[in-house]
Formats: C-alpha cells, sequence, structure tokens
C-alpha cells in the first residue's frame, strides 16, 4: 500500500465525527491483504476470519494511540501477526501438543482436506513445503514471498533486525528448495 491512503485514512480518523468512515476506509483497504496474511499463518479459512475480526478489533481500539513512528499498514500487519501467532500457540496449548513439528503437520492436513483452499498440486506442495519450515522463518518467507515486504518495514513488523530477516528468508529459502526437490 502507498503511503497516501495512509495518511487519508490518518487524517480523516482526526477529523470530528470521521472515525468510522476513516475506519471503514481502513478495513476497505487492507481487509483482504490481512486475510491473506493470516491465512498463510493459520491456514484454516474460519480461523483466518475470525483471526481478522479480532485483528480489526484491536485496530479500532488503540488507532487513537497509533503514532505513526511506523507505517500503519506494518502496524497492521504486527497486530495480525500477534493474533495469528496468539491463536497457533493457543491451539497448541489446546491440544497439548508440545512438538511444533506434529501441530505443523495438522496444518497441513488441513490444508489438504480445506474447501476453501483452491490452488493446484503445485501450490498445495509450495504450502506444504512453507508449512515444514519453523515458525519464524514461515513469517518471514510468507511476509518477503507473498507480500513483497521490504525488510525494513519487516522488521518494524517482527521487531527483528534486517540482518536476521535476511538470513531467516535465505534459510526458508533453501529449506523449501530442498523439500520440493526431495533431497
Amino acid at each position: 500500500m502507498a503511503d497516501h491512503p495512509d495518511r487519508k485514512i490518518l487524517e480523516l480518523f482526526r477529523q470530528n465525527g470521521q472515525k468510522e468512515a476513516a475506519f471503514n476506509l481502513l478495513a476497505e483497504s487492507y481487509s483482504e491483504r490481512l486475510y491473506w496474511h493470516i491465512r498463510r499463518i493459520v491456514i484454516d479459512h474460519e480461523d483466518a476470519d475470525d483471526v481478522l475480526q479480532n485483528t480489526l478489533l484491536k485496530v479500532w481500539i488503540n488507532l487513537e494511540n497509533f503514532r505513526a513512528e511506523s507505517g500503519l499498514y506494518t502496524w497492521l500487519f504486527r497486530i495480525a501477526t500477534n493474533e495469528s501467532l496468539s491463536l497457533i500457540k493457543d491451539r497448541k496449548k489446546h491440544l497439548h501438543n508440545t512438538e511444533d513439528q506434529g501441530f505443523e503437520n495438522s496444518l497441513a492436513e488441513t490444508l489438504v482436506t480445506d474447501p476453501w483452499f483452491d490452488g493446484d498440486e503445485v501450490q498445495l506442495k509450495l504450502q506444504q513445503a512453507i508449512l515444514s519450515l519453523p515458525e519464524k522463518q514461515r513469517l518471514v518467507f510468507n511476509l518477503k514471498y507473498f507480500e513483497e515486504m521490504k525488510y525494513e518495514d519487516m522488521s518494524e513488523t517482527l521487531q527483528t533486525s534486517v540482518g536476521a530477516l535476511k538470513a531467516s528468508y535465505h534459510h526458508a529459502v533453501k529449506k523449501i528448495e530442498k523439500h520440493l526437490t526431495g533431497e
């Protein structure tokens, strides 16, 4: 997203009587991108819808406190990422599953049986390869590959150094290549 819509949203939000219009513009501008970002993390369509609603609720509650020290979209992605990771953490705790890989395998199974997944076999294999990554590498890969997010923005979103993000992305790509080639 360009800075211009963000600036318009924030200016509108600060005007008397325009908070709801500003929030509607924000939701209209970002809901689809946020949904797909969340969906790549939680995999399940219904979970993604729930997390998106929780994200937008948190944005509505906290938009007044947004200080514009980072971009609006990086702030939104940080909230969406944190909400997604919270859902996964709760699911792992609920399932008493101490092994991340066991949970990731259940996500991969969900992807295969998900009636909302409309990708072909290549896309399914890519998603399964992504799910085989450690959580941080998966997040970094998704943000870089699908969202085409710059490392600097990713650094604000994930609150990690640019160098660490570049290393994570590099390792993720190598692991995905290895997974897809069967090495």
